[in-house]
């Protein structure tokens, strides 16, 4: 009996020793789980998608809002550095109510009043930042399952059909966008749309940029320039009043500048925005090629320029943040833990007939371009 005992045990041994071993999950670069983006939301599938290009940088997008969640750039020591803001799993993204790496639409930025008009008729939009709605309301693009489709080994094409009436905005309105991780460490965002009714669009990124390499950090010490001669000032509903030139005061960023050293300035623009919270009139004339923006982290060595073809830009260095917010890798992130640079056209357009026209009809094609390009220097 003890034999048989015996040799049924070394059986067991033997059958669990030659059993496949479970391996461990792979991570991303960033040290992202994969299966942590995997699910459904709303009957539709979501995932990680990990884009690589040949010189070792990795970005990684969630179809969930679009959102890019990590983007890795080596510093000027060769190592490989997140610079954006975000979370460990797409639980903890549609649990928050923020816009970390999101695609935002149909409009980005303020749109006064939550109303607007087209040839005579007005539009009701939902109102999500006090009177005003922000952007595209509380259930815009960055909270909508895209279709997603990795096209390259470096890119990944999304896309959304937004109904007619979807957030009081007119026109069934087809939209796609690819991201793509470039050779020389580029992330560039294209963007395009067509609609069949007349309507309004303003789309773009909502990525938090922090460059130093330290997780936990605040950007006060990066240093930020940008190619504007002007600006839209705002009044206190954060809804511009017109266009005014930075001479003479802390808005003109031409130069570079530390943003502690002004972010706090008495200038009752930046006491009404919580510091940098404002569009920039760009000097670029919509191309591409130019550079409108650069941000550089003393720390890390990293600089990033940023490109557009859109007429404006608006710079957020995450005044309204939460003190203590706990993002990847259990990093908590303070007031002013990053700066968002937002390609556009200017906030309230649609109220705005002297902005340029963010207006698009049936049988065009909206055509929106952001390269935010990373080096060492």
């Amino acid at each position: 009996m003890i034999k048989k005992l015996c040799m049924a045990v070394m059986a067991m041994c033997m059958m669990l020793s030659c059993a496949p071993k479970q391996q461990p999950e792979a991570t991303t670069l960033s040290g992202l789980k994969p299966s942590n983006f995997t699910t459904e939301v709303e009957g539709k599938p979501v995932a990680l998608y990990v884009l690589k290009n040949a010189a070792g940088a990795e970005a990684c997008v969630t179809n969930w809002g679009g959102r890019l969640v990590s983007l890795m750039v080596p510093d000027k020591a060769g190592k490989m550095t997140d610079v954006v803001l975000g979370y460990d799993s797409i639980q903890a993204y549609i649990a928050s109510t923020g816009n970390f790496g999101a695609l935002i639409g149909r409009y980005g930025n303020r749109i006064a009043n939550a109303k607007f008009s087209l040839d005579g008729k007005e539009y009701t939009l939902p109102a999500n930042d006090k009177t005003n709605c922000l952007h595209g309301g509380p259930n815009g693009f960055d909270r909508q399952v895209w279709d997603a489709k990795q096209v390259a080994d470096n890119a990944v094409e999304l896309t959304y059909t937004s109904k007619d009436g979807e957030a009081g905005f007119p026109g069934n309105l087809n939209v796609k966008v690819t991201y793509t991780l470039t050779d020389d460490n580029a992330m560039d965002i294209k963007y395009e749309a067509t609609t069949d009714k007349k309507t309004v669009v303003n789309l773009t990124n909502h990525s938090y940029f922090n460059l130093s390499g330290v997780p936990g950090s605040t950007i006060l010490d990066h240093q930020l320039s940008i190619n504007a001669d002007n600006y839209t000032p705002v009044d206190s509903m954060l809804i511009p009043t017109g266009i005014e030139t930075v001479e003479g005061t802390p808005m003109d960023l031409r130069k570079p500048i530390v943003i502690g050293d002004s972010i706090d300035n008495d200038f009752i623009q930046l006491k009404l925005g919580g510091g940098y919270d404002h569009n920039w009139v760009l000097n670029t004339n919509c191309d591409v090629n130019k550079v409108a923006a650069t941000v550089y982290s003393p720390s890390s060595g990293i600089l990033m320029e940023v490109y557009t073809n859109e007429p404006g830009l608006q710079v957020y260095c995450g005044n309204m943040m939460a003190e203590k917010e706990t993002g990847k890798h259990g990093t908590v992130y303070p007031r002013r833990g990053a700066i968002c640079l937002e390609s556009q056209h200017y906030p309230d357009t649609p109220n705005h007939p002297d902005f340029p026209s963010c207006v698009l009809e049936p049988g065009q094609t909206y055509h929106s371009e952001c390269i935010y390009k990373f080096s060492v220097k």
